[in-house]
């Protein structure tokens, strides 16, 4: 699935995963949301109820660039720097055009919705 994130102007589409989870986030959508820093490497967005943790389980290759769901506090995490797993957090998907949008800093009304 193909998903439009458009906030302070810009847009960035991005790719969800094949996991429950991210099925779950997707029937959601569309989404209108606050987005804001977070400890000088993702931008966050708290959704309206939690997520399935079903398409949680450790990963690797971490990278600036993913999209996340963290699962304690009920919130997207847009990372643009660089992370690494920790327990609770669950990928969604990935940017599909890199992720330099995040890097202005701020807090900015968020739209979420399905392109495909």
């Amino acid at each position: 699935m193909k998903i439009r994130m458009t906030f302070s102007a810009m847009t960035m589409p991005a790719t969800l995963y094949d996991n429950p989870s991210a099925r779950d986030f997707a029937s959601l959508l569309p989404l209108d949301l606050s987005i804001d820093d977070y400890a000088n490497n993702e931008k966050i967005a708290y959704l309206p109820r939690k997520l399935t943790e079903d398409g949680s389980g450790a990963f690797s290759n971490e990278q600036p660039g993913d999209l996340c769901y963290f699962a304690p506090w009920g919130n997207l995490a847009l990372f643009y720097a660089g992370y690494r797993y920790s327990s609770g957090l669950i990928r969604l998907g990935r940017f599909d055009d890199g992720f330099k949008p995040l890097l202005v800093r701020g807090e900015f009304p968020l739209r979420i919705e399905l392109i495909q």
